[in-house]
């Protein structure tokens, strides 16, 4: 059965290694049948989550705070699958990604006991240099503590400049992992 899929792409280039491994990915899962949306959150006014408790009142929009959040949150909430796409900074994923992920919170509050929406997930990233431990760390605790369920991580090293993933063969298994998405 073809699923719903959204790519949450924390890269801020548009032309990088991180897009070249998501339009992959979008490629495979798109030639399985599924419905892919990305949003590349660079380009998104998204602020940053306030703690203020007051999220899951409005079905339209969860959070309080009205910016562009409010294009991700229809399609978050009716995606099977999320992709977390993100280079590397500091070993982990960007504060362009951590701050859209974030605000998903709102969605959870509205649920009595805060629970997350059950998803399936991928992690997808690219860096210049090859230490994912951290953000492996923080993934695998994510799945477990929100109880999603990861399909799967592509993980590019030694990719600096816009372009130096070519030829990589992380672009075929991103590939291949939105191809096996059914």
């Amino acid at each position: 059965m073809a699923k719903k899929i959204v790519i949450l792409n924390g890269s801020p280039r548009r032309n990088g290694n991180t897009s070249a491994l998501t339009a992959q990915f979008k490629k495979g899962a798109e030639e399985a049948g599924n419905t892919v949306t990305e949003f590349h959150l660079s380009s998104m006014n998204i602020h940053g989550c306030l703690g203020c408790w007051h999220g899951g009142q409005d079905t339209e929009c969860p959070c309080v705070q009205r910016d562009d959040m409010m294009q991700i949150y229809p399609v978050y909430q009716e995606a099977d699958v999320v992709v977390l796409a993100s280079p590397l900074y500091y070993w982990f994923i960007s504060g362009q990604l951590k701050t859209a992920f974030d605000r998903l919170f709102a969605v959870a509050e509205r649920d009595p006991n805060y629970r997350n929406p059950k998803k399936q997930s991928v992690l997808i990233m690219a860096a210049e240099g090859a230490g994912f431990e951290e953000s492996e760390h923080w993934y695998d605790h994510l799945e477990k503590h929100i109880g999603w369920k990861s399909l799967g991580k592509v993980l590019c090293g030694w990719v600096t400049q816009p372009g130096d993933i070519a030829g990589k063969p992380e672009l075929t298994r991103a590939y291949e992992l939105g191809r096996s998405i059914q």
